[in-house]
């Protein structure tokens, strides 16, 4: 068993793919419209925004950015834009084809318990830690104890003793044998990368997967030597004073919410008001001669055009692919090479007695879970100890885990039934963890996400300069790729590339307003 530190499998960026009602949102305020008849159909565009009139070229433009997608990349962009870049990106529209704002990030309440069916926690990182205050969240926070119980152990290749790098791209396999040794890939590295990514670390890009590590050999000729390297810069050019609103987390962890994750992407929402704009799906988009862009929507009003100076897609590279097409054939296929294996989150509750007394430290269940090796010969690729992890996540008495299963290694798991992949948990569980002899467990919730987690495969950042290069030949300026496919999987890493997305895209207005 290893124990680990963070495991935040599902990543917010990706839209439900399966629907549910659970958590709380605003519910965006009617506009005034104004109708034009076309040949084709009758297009319903906002005259006027938040009460402003725009003009540009003959046109009245509704928008200094639209932002598809209102997963956790797309509303942090938003919201990065509305608290950092206002004088610049004035107006900012968010929409989202389902009926719910937060994407993949799945929050679930019932008899006491609290669970998560998607991401179940996030680094504190400072980036995170601003969003968390900026949105009235900071008092909602909770963290890990840092001091529950972590393990590792390091390869002589660590300390410099390797073979050089080999000249290709190298897969996360290749890279960790070859600068860690063996038993660090095959009893740490290779169940992170299941409990990370999902993923296979024969085909995943070190380089793309896991870049601060790659990074450490290419500045330092070994991991050591490019810790040292960082060391040495960070003290030469120490970092700006850290902003004073934000707290200060004691030792590594990761955090949550008080009442789950959900409460981000609703507090983000709710902040954002009527600009977030609940079951639209876009149709169609069309680069205007003039500048910007003309976004068609299919909305419970009807059908509503909506024109923009710049756009950032922060859906899915699959869907992006197929709303990209008819603006750049090449980009869109780049964007669809992509691979999103699919994954199941199995939340089952036990009661405490049912915990083998060798798990156990001073009659209680610590840590923060359990990521499982290959060589265990399980199915699970990694169990949360849910209850032990955060406050308030079960009732007394009772052991709330959340285990994930599948991914690209094991693609089956679309063909079982709920009840299957209990089974399957549930025997894992019983191998490491749980007492043979234990009770069946509660089943709190099975869900499975088809498309779950974009995979940086050899070549992944190939694939996004493609796109990016086809856009730009297409004179297609303004329009922007976003969200975990870009930026990262870990839900931080999303909260950081929407800050960078946002400085891009207040760059962007910058020059669109001198011309």
């Amino acid at each position: 068993m290893t124990t680990i530190t963070d495991f935040s499998l599902l990543r917010p960026t990706t839209p439900s793919l399966i629907s549910c009602s659970f958590s709380k949102f605003s519910t965006p305020r009617p506009f005034k419209l104004r109708c034009s008849l076309t040949e084709e159909s009758t297009t319903i565009t906002p005259s006027k925004l938040n009460g402003e009139a725009l003009s540009n070229g003959g046109h009245s433009v509704a928008a200094d950015c639209v932002i598809v997608g209102g997963g956790i990349s797309g509303l942090c962009i938003a919201q990065a834009l509305a608290t950092k870049h206002r004088d610049v990106a004035h107006n900012v529209i968010v929409t989202e084809a389902k009926g719910r704002v937060g994407g993949n990030i799945t929050t679930l309440e019932r008899d006491g318990y609290l669970w998560e069916e998607g991401p179940n926690s996030f680094q504190p990182s400072d980036p995170m830690l601003t969003m968390v205050v900026d949105s009235g969240l900071k008092e909602d926070l909770v963290l890990g104890d840092p001091n529950a119980p972590r393990f590792l152990r390091a390869g002589l290749g660590a300390l410099g003793l390797r073979p050089p790098p080999p000249g290709h791209e190298e897969s996360v396999e290749e890279f960790v044998r070859r600068n860690l040794g063996d038993e660090v890939f095959e009893r740490l590295i290779e169940p992170f990368c299941s409990g990370v990514y999902a993923g296979d670390p024969s085909t995943l890009s070190m380089k793309a997967a896991f870049g601060k590590v790659w990074n450490l050999e290419q500045i330092g000729g070994s991991i050591i030597g490019g810790t040292f390297k960082t060391i040495q810069e960070r003290n030469k050019n120490p970092k700006p004073p850290r902003d004073p609103r934000l707290p200060t987390p004691k030792g590594q962890t990761v955090g949550s919410f008080r009442k789950g994750l959900a409460m981000l992407p609703d507090a983000i929402a709710t902040r954002l008001g009527s600009n977030v704009k609940l079951s639209w799906k876009l149709t169609n988009i069309i680069k205007l001669d003039s500048g910007g862009y003309s976004l068609t929507y299919d909305t419970p009003e009807g059908l509503v055009s909506l024109l923009s100076k710049s756009v950032v897609f922060t859906i899915p590279s699959h869907i992006a692919s197929t709303l990209l097409h008819p603006l750049s054939a090449t980009a869109a296929d780049a964007l669809s090479k992509l691979f999103y294996p699919p994954v199941a989150a199995v939340s089952v509750s036990y009661p405490k007695e049912a915990i083998r007394p060798e798990c156990l430290i001073d009659g209680e269940l610590k840590g923060f879970g359990q990521l499982h090796p290959r060589s265990q010969g399980v199915e699970t690729l990694g169990t949360i100890y849910s209850s032990s992890l955060f406050p308030n996540r079960a009732p007394a008495g009772r052991i709330l885990l959340l285990n994930y299963i599948g991914g690209a290694t094991n693609p089956g798991i679309v063909s079982k039934t709920e009840s299957e992949l209990v089974e399957a948990v549930d025997r894992d569980l019983r191998k490491m963890l749980i007492n043979p002899k234990a009770t069946d467990p509660l089943v709190l919730g099975v869900r499975v996400w088809p498309q779950a987690i974009p995979q940086f495969l050899i070549g992944h950042f190939d694939i996004l300069d493609a796109a990016r290069d086809a856009l730009k030949a297409k004179g297609l300026q303004g329009l922007f790729l976003g969200g975990n496919y870009v930026s990262g999987v870990a839900l931080g890493r999303c909260v950081e590339g929407a800050y960078e997305i946002a400085a891009e895209v207040t760059d962007f207005l910058s020059q669109y307003a001198n011309k």
